[in-house]
């Protein structure tokens, strides 16, 4: 495991979020904090506190521990022993969530919004339509990422988040990990977000495109 970064602060306000207080929440914990980065992990608790700060802006009831799990995961397959897979990182991250919880006989409606909203979390216009866990994954990795609905989260309580998840030059940073995580799979960033990424800082990457697919298919006309 590596250590704690350093910058961490009490902070001064509480987070008006508590993060689920279950076994299944404390063994997730574990798992992503011992196989994963700070980054990661850092980044991972902010999503399920900014999804959560967004579920109370858009008035949504929403299983806490459900979110807590999209959360923790949802990066996961962006690790190492992923690269090989040949499938999207969003899907690797689904299907470790899928098999932890059917591991504790987690009932099976509850897996699929889990898995559907770590699968989606990167496919804009989508989740924000679906179920409140699977809507509130995408959120809380979009304020921390991209920083949309930005001002919807007072000043004191990001502050309250990042002093207690810290995220140090986390714009490179997080940038680098998906350039890591996907790099040796280019070709499953075709039509997704992933592709913007490699165009960046991929020297001599080409994107599919969605026309010349089209167009270069076997059918006639």
């Amino acid at each position: 495991m590596s250590s704690e970064p350093t910058g961490r602060t009490v902070p001064t306000e509480p987070i008006p979020v508590a993060v689920p207080d279950t076994a299944l929440a404390r063994e997730a914990t574990a798992l992503v904090r011992d196989t994963t980065s700070d980054l990661i992990y850092d980044h991972s608790r902010r999503v399920f506190f900014f999804g959560s700060l967004q579920g109370r802006v858009r008035d949504l009831s929403f299983d806490p521990e459900l979110l807590y799990i999209g959360a923790m995961f949802h990066d996961l397959g962006l690790s190492e022993r992923f690269h090989g897979s040949g499938h999207r990182f969003e899907v690797d991250s689904a299907d470790e969530a899928r098999r932890f919880l059917r591991a504790h006989d987690v009932p099976e409606d509850s897996v699929r919004r889990v898995w559907t909203a770590i699968a989606l979390h990167t496919t804009p216009g989508v989740p924000e339509f679906m179920e409140p866990e699977v809507a509130l994954v995408t959120a809380g990795v979009e304020y921390d990422v991209l920083g949309i609905g930005y001002a919807d989260i007072s000043a004191a309580e990001r502050a309250a988040v990042t002093g207690l998840h810290p995220r140090p030059d986390f714009k490179r940073r997080i940038l680098a990990a998906f350039t890591d995580g996907i790099q040796p799979r280019p070709e499953t960033t075709f039509g997704t977000v992933n592709a913007d990424v490699l165009a960046h800082y991929v020297p001599g990457f080409e994107r599919g495109d969605f026309v010349d697919t089209v167009l270069g298919s076997p059918w006639p006309e």
